[in-house]
């Protein structure tokens, strides 16, 4: 994980060119993944307030059988590809604060009215809202951290504990279009959870939440219409009564808050942690 990134100690000329890199890398991710925000559980709707393809990932836990189908987005992020987590050395000594921001766009070379900006600030606010009613929420700007939030959650009852993802069995450009459930979706033990999701920003920021209520992991295995195969993490969300009625999976679902399960896929850089299961 840590590579070759000089570490804070470094020339400040050398610290900043990691940076540089880093965003330069990144900098499509910055200006154009606002959906990633869309599925977050927040109690505003900066983020919902329009409703379009990349919105169409959610469905029902009644949808779960052979033979159903779904018109679902899938944005082709390839995680090996993609920038990672900073290490903890290099993250920490960066601020990462809605009170930072000026300096934080000065570091960046960010204009204050730039499409970057406001990337930032809305990520840095998704970050900074309270968490719902029964949920426990955090940023994890290193693996380190991430690790530490994850754990903390877990406990000791149930450590280790393993990371899940949406896998594409076939390359194609295809981000939108008729899914079919080729298989009885399998229901991943999860007594616990901790979703991740990526973050519009200049480096990799994954905001992780985990639900006191009760939530269903699931691997699918679908086939599109090209003939894409995809094995996909799905979680279902089986309480959704706290949740903001303006939360844009009530749109595309036509449901209520509380009165359906909403269950979403994970596009293929976004994690969920679960306990691993016990060797026999």
């Amino acid at each position: 994980m840590n590579g070759d990134v000089p570490s804070m100690d470094s020339d400040s000329k050398e610290h900043d060119d990691v940076h540089i890199i880093l965003y330069d890398s990144q900098k499509q991710h910055v200006m154009n993944d606002q959906s990633k925000q869309e599925h977050v559980h927040t109690h505003h709707s900066s983020h919902m307030d329009h409703m379009d393809t990349s919105s169409m990932i959610f469905f029902t836990v009644k949808d779960l059988k052979v033979g159903k189908k779904l018109p679902i987005y899938f944005p082709k992020r390839d995680p090996s590809t993609s920038p990672h987590l900073l290490p903890r050395e290099e993250a920490d000594p960066i601020p990462f604060s809605s009170k930072q921001l000026p300096y934080l766009l000065e570091f960046f070379s960010f204009s204050s009215d730039s499409p970057q900006a406001k990337a930032m600030k809305d990520t840095l606010k998704e970050c900074e809202t309270k968490p719902l009613k029964g949920e426990t929420k955090f940023c994890a700007t290193s693996l380190e951290s991430m690790l530490d939030f994850t754990s903390g959650i877990m406990g000791l009852e149930y450590s280790p504990f393993q990371v899940l993802s949406t896998s594409h069995l076939t390359k194609s450009t295809t981000l939108y279009q008729n899914y079919t459930f080729l298989k009885m979706p399998e229901e991943i033990p999860a007594p616990k959870m901790v979703a991740c999701h990526t973050m519009p920003y200049p480096y990799t920021i994954f905001y992780c939440h985990s639900q006191h209520s009760e939530n269903k992991v699931f691997k699918v295995t679908l086939g599109g219409e090209n003939g894409d195969l995809v094995e996909a993490i799905a979680v279902c969300h089986m309480d959704t009564s706290q949740w903001s009625p303006d939360h844009v999976s009530f749109r595309v679902l036509g449901v209520q808050p509380g009165t359906s399960s909403v269950c979403h896929f994970f596009p293929a850089d976004n994690f969920v942690w679960v306990p691993k299961p016990v060797s026999i």
